[in-house]
């Protein structure tokens, strides 16, 4: 009888201090290139203590098992790899060789944090849920939303307030914004709202009037119109101003500026940090 008539079940030992999804996709994805196979596999999850580890350990060695593990603390992997060597049990460490690599690159020392894939996921998910929020609130739509945002944008328009709640959003900030119209009415909630979490931006009328020329251009229309009218652009950002004033608010002139120049500056002015960390797209170990 050969091997591959005798071998027909193969077992896999997942351990992990974690939620052990790495290794478990891991052994998936190895265990669907055998549709053959039937194969057995076992979780052991948040395996945090030596006591917990040796006891999987001696599970896997009586099933003999291949081990798949992601076992970030040096201690609990220094004890699974002597009994790896001791028992010649087939493992394969998920984690150590390119979390050592990368301190090697880098002088960086690793967290040692179980789990620490779950804070970006989280991350992430904020990140979505800001994107969400910034569409939904954009432009004024709900003033509802203002009181629940970590910061609102007030603006004539044109002052880049919809690109910078979305490019807040993606820094994990809940940005709203408001088109201010002199002949339109303010709603409750502006009055409601900390004027701390309130953003004012301004420009200077000459810009104004070229970036709404461009716009109408942009369009096929002419581009002298009322809404590219100098003297009407005047008079917007002054009831702005005076508007700005009236609320205590922080107030940016985004003249000169860029969209990510203007978000650090609207982060600093709230002492807000930048949240945005690292992007990722799976919920993993």
């Amino acid at each position: 009888m050969t091997i591959s008539e005798e071998k027909k079940c193969v077992t896999i030992f997942v351990i992990s201090d974690s939620a052990g999804e790495t290794a478990s996709k891991l052994a998936a994805a190895s265990m669907a290139q055998y549709p053959t196979v039937d194969f057995t596999l076992i979780r052991r999850t948040f395996v945090k203590d030596e006591d917990k580890l040796v006891q999987a350990l001696e599970d896997a060695k009586k099933a003999e098992a291949m081990v798949l593990h992601t076992i970030i603390n040096d201690h609990l992997v220094a004890i699974a790899n002597q009994f790896f060597n001791e028992h010649q049990l087939f493992h394969f460490d998920i984690l150590t060789p390119p979390v050592a690599e990368i301190e090697r690159l880098t002088g960086v020392a690793p967290m040692r944090e179980p789990g620490a894939l779950h804070h970006l996921n989280e991350n992430y998910f904020k990140r979505i849920e800001a994107m969400e929020f910034a569409v939904k609130y954009d432009d004024g739509k709900d003033p509802r939303g203002f009181l629940e945002a970590d910061v609102l944008l007030l603006g004539v328009s044109r002052t880049s307030k919809t690109p910078l709640s979305l490019f807040l959003a993606n820094k994990n900030l809940k940005a709203a914004n408001l088109p201010l119209i002199p002949e339109a009415h303010l709603p409750k909630q502006l009055f409601e709202m900390d004027p701390k979490k309130i953003v004012g931006l301004t420009n200077d009328p000459n810009v104004l009037n070229g970036i709404r020329k461009e716009r109408m251009r942009a369009y096929g229309l002419p581009e002298n119109t009322s809404y590219s009218d100098i003297e009407k652009i005047r008079r917007e950002l002054a009831f702005a101003n005076d508007l700005y004033q009236k609320l205590g608010c922080i107030v940016i002139d985004v003249a000169s500026l860029s969209i990510e120049e203007t978000a650090s500056m609207i982060l600093n002015a709230l002492n807000l940090e930048d949240h945005s960390y690292y992007s990722t797209e799976t919920a993993e170990d």
